[in-house]
């Protein structure tokens, strides 16, 4: 008797532009014909390499991390750490395709956000998150574009936004110290002058991601200034001298982290480090806020953009794989699984989006004031959100593989792991949360959403809106809005502001989502996004929670 051996084929990825209809009709709505016409090709080749060469080498990369060497055979201390060949190549693509380099070219004037952040959005899941050095490099640029400071910008800015890979630089950021994550104001490292006036910055670094770039922009104490964010400086700091020995910093070690291993995290020792001042000696968090803008937005594109390559291979699993006598697109749980992750996947794009497009238009500076009122409430919205939503969905799709979604050789179970920085890198959710309901000018900011929403309510009239079903969606995002408007209002303790400030930003982003899904006139996504809870704001009362953790 021959018994009959089954193995199931794996799914299979193609152009990652071509076959995303969602991605090309955003571009075709809000790009003008002849610019859509000229990136396409870039996007298409972008798109042909996430799903081909890129992907095949994440596959064959995938027990390859980063490696420090300490001291060579003669007992010198080099620190050099090499990366996967993966990293490598993403390199020379990054800089060719010019990932960094769009937006500070402006050919596009304020889309060129748009276009950078498409093909961000199309490279990165497939990139071993090379996007984490990349996001830091342009915050960077945009930090020393807008710092006034001419020396740094001819000697860094020209090469951070190289498309020669032999030229481009990427850039560090550090700021995380052992005495506090997101409070960066408890920082210890100081800076002092030496002889010849040059600064110097002794301390430690907790956690330093992408040590292998050429420069950082990290904070530091000035001697005699006080304790706190105002007491902080930002140093420009290039890790190596002209001889390749690295500038006064020691690698103690590489992180060993649950995900984002490709990324060779470090925790240094900075031990007399030359450094330039940026700005002033003072107030070094505010100067830095120009990059957390941008990282937040990478932040948010790279969260869709895992959430549509997990989508992607799960939609390409079910439409081969056979169980209980069908294939599993056709089995109605499993599509009905499939279709909430899509419509949870599409809300979050068109915020991530909205907040790019508003980047664009303050660069630009073709910007009005409700709209630097949005971007400054929605930036930090659009990073806890579209963060843990992606590790939602994410998860929910390696749960449609099964078995072969836990097993660590198919490549999934990567994407799990590295989707769940998100919510931890550039802020965790509590932190934005606050930085929503405390420092985001709601006095400004919340009228300014509120009238977003509506200008998206308009939108439905002009798409077939299946009898009302778009304007009953829309009237559900309005009255979230205006259900924290009233909570608000109702609501001044501050401990009790702090702890439903979660609920309210999530509240503020879901119903700005699904307005979005109503503008798009997006009819499927906006219903099934509504059938989801929107407004999150529930009492809670906090002498329970008290007792909860007691």
């Amino acid at each position: 008797m021959h018994s009959t051996l089954f193995i199931q084929s794996p799914p299979a990825l193609g152009n990652q532009y071509g076959d995303d209809p969602f991605l090309r009709a955003y571009l075709q709505r809000r790009l003008p014909a002849g610019m859509l016409a000229q990136i396409e090709p870039s996007l298409s080749e972008l798109g042909e390499l996430a799903g081909g060469e890129l992907y095949r080498l994440q596959l064959q990369d995938r027990l390859n991390e980063p490696t420090l060497t300490q001291w060579d055979a003669w007992g010198n201390r080099i620190d050099r750490i090499e990366v996967s060949p993966l990293w490598r190549r993403a390199a020379e693509i990054a800089a060719t395709q010019g990932l960094i380099a769009i937006p500070y070219e402006r050919r596009h004037g304020r889309y060129s956000r748009i276009h950078q952040f498409a093909a961000v959005y199309l490279f990165h899941p497939s990139s071993d998150v090379y996007t984490c050095p990349l996001a830091m490099t342009d915050g960077a640029a945009r930090t020393l574009t807008v710092s006034g400071n001419q020396a740094l910008i001819d000697r860094a800015v020209i090469r951070l936004t190289s498309r020669d890979p032999a030229q481009a630089w990427t850039s560090g950021q550090w700021m995380t110290e052992s005495t506090g994550g997101s409070d960066v104001g408890a920082s210890l490292t100081q800076a002092v002058r030496d002889e010849s006036g040059q600064w110097r910055l002794y301390g430690k670094k907790w956690f330093t991601s992408a040590i292998t770039s050429q420069m950082a922009l990290t904070l530091a104490r000035p001697e005699g200034n006080g304790p706190g964010g105002s007491g902080l400086a930002m140093f420009f700091v290039e890790t190596h001298n002209d001889d390749g020995a690295l500038n006064g910093i020691r690698v103690e070690r590489l992180k060993d982290k649950l995900g984002t291993r490709k990324v060779p995290t470090a925790e240094l020792t900075l031990d007399g480090a030359r450094a330039e001042l940026v700005g002033d000696t003072r107030h070094g968090t505010r100067n830095i806020e120009p990059m957390l803008t941008v990282t937040r937005a990478w932040n948010s594109v790279t969260s869709v953009s895992f959430m549509r390559r997990a989508l992607a291979l799960a939609r390409a699993y079910a439409r081969q794989r056979r169980a209980f006598g069908a294939k599993l697109d056709e089995l109605p749980l499993h599509v009905d699984t499939l279709a909430g992750l899509e419509a949870e996947t599409r809300g979050a794009f068109l915020l991530a989006f909205e907040l790019v497009e508003l980047m664009g238009r303050q660069e630009a500076g073709e910007i009005d004031d409700t709209q630097k009122a949005l971007l400054r409430v929605i930036t930090p919205i659009a990073k806890l959100l579209t963060a843990k939503q992606a590790v939602s969905v994410v998860s929910e799709c390696i749960e449609a593989f099964g078995g072969a979604g836990y097993v660590e050789d198919t490549g999934l179970p990567l994407l799990l792991r590295d989707t769940q920085v998100l919510p931890i890198w550039e802020g965790t959710t509590n932190v934005l949360a606050l930085d929503t309901l405390l420092r985001g000018e709601l006095g400004v900011g919340l009228p300014a959403l509120r009238q977003r929403l509506q200008l998206a309510m308009t939108a439905h009239d002009r798409t077939p809106n299946m009898d009302g079903r778009l304007a009953k969606a829309g009237q559900q995002a309005l009255a979230a809005v205006e259900h924290v408007f009233d909570w608000l209002s109702h609501n001044d303790d501050p401990r009790r502001l702090q702890a439903h400030a979660r609920r309210v930003a999530m509240t503020l982003g879901r119903a700005l989502e699904l307005a979005l899904l109503v503008e798009f006139g997006d009819v499927a996504a906006a219903c099934r996004f509504a059938a989801a809870p929107v407004d999150l704001l529930v009492d809670i009362n906090s002498e329970d929670s008290a007792r909860l953790i007691e």
